[in-house]
């Protein structure tokens, strides 16, 4: 049997230890701090709409006489299941068009050559340091005015059709793909639409799935456009219900900040639970493993 090699000792590495251990102690406290300073709005949340109380008094540590009946208040002012199957509607039009225009622009800009693709690419970069708002009353005058698409669904879904954040993850995860696999697939006679659809999309499903999350969260907390180009209360999406309901609807309710944060609620459970969902694609990769063998 071979003797057992002792651990090396003595003072210097004793103190390399310590100072090690109190490093990762450090670490875990500031990651705590972190993880409670990021956690407490969503307990405030959560709590606050569970309450009969007001706001004011959520200052217990321990939660008491909770209910539900700030969600039945605010889903009878509202009409919680309306506001979410707009919001619904018009994120999934959003993502459905994101991926779209979103893949093939992408796939075109990494693998295809054309005249002028330094310059779209550019223009693309370009674009993403405008704001929305700069473009919302040209926006607004060309979809509700020119087009007549006001208290419509297209008419929510259009200025966001084509996403230029996606476009842009698209072209950087196609790019790095080997040059090889989409040779080998020119060669046997493939099209460019076959080789997108058969080789490159099953690659990309994290950079799907990060588009999907990233866009996801723009139109479903969007205000500012569903406020301007729908006046029917029933076109309205969940955003635009719960400020309604802030700014006329408050009275109706015995605890208007109680039945808020209900709203706020329900409007934050679906992007957190998509983001619980798919975290642990966002890392994972196939590159490597499709030119292995």
């Amino acid at each position: 049997m071979s003797a057992t090699t002792p651990e090396p000792s003595g003072p210097g590495i004793t103190v390399t230890r310590r100072r090690r251990r109190g490093g990762q102690a450090g670490r875990l406290v500031l990651l705590s701090i972190g993880a409670v300073a990021f956690l407490f709005p969503f307990y405030y949340m959560i709590v606050g709409s569970l309450r009969k109380k007001t706001v004011g008094d959520l200052s217990a540590a321990v939660p008491t006489g909770l209910t539900g009946d700030n969600y039945t208040a605010v889903n009878g002012a509202i009409s919680l299941g309306r506001s979410l199957l707009n919001s619904g509607i018009m994120t999934i039009g959003v993502l459905i068009c994101t991926l779209v225009f979103g893949v093939l622009a992408g796939y075109a800009l990494a693998q295809l050559r054309f005249p002028g693709r330094g310059a779209v690419f550019a223009a693309l970069l370009l674009v993403q340091m405008v704001p929305f708002q700069l473009l919302t009353l040209p926006l607004y005058v060309l979809v509700v005015r020119d087009y007549g698409l006001g208290d419509n669904y297209l008419g929510m879904i259009l200025p966001f059709a084509i996403n230029s954040t996606a476009v842009f993850l698209f072209r950087q995860f196609f790019s790095q793909m080997p040059q090889s696999l989409f040779e080998a697939a020119r060669i046997d006679g493939a099209s460019e639409l076959r080789i997108l659809w058969r080789i490159a999309l099953p690659m990309a499903r994290p950079a799907v799935l990060t588009a999907l999350l990233l866009t996801f969260i723009g139109p479903w907390n969007e205000f500012l456009w569903p406020f301007l180009v729908t006046k029917n209360a029933d076109m309205q999406p969940l955003a635009v219900s719960l400020a309604s309901f802030l700014s006329n609807l408050q009275g109706t309710v015995a605890n208007p900040a109680g039945a808020l944060l209900a709203g706020a609620c329900v409007l934050a459970v679906p992007a957190v639970a998509l983001f619980l969902l798919f975290q642990r694609h966002f890392t994972s990769t196939d590159i490597d493993s499709a030119t292995k063998g």
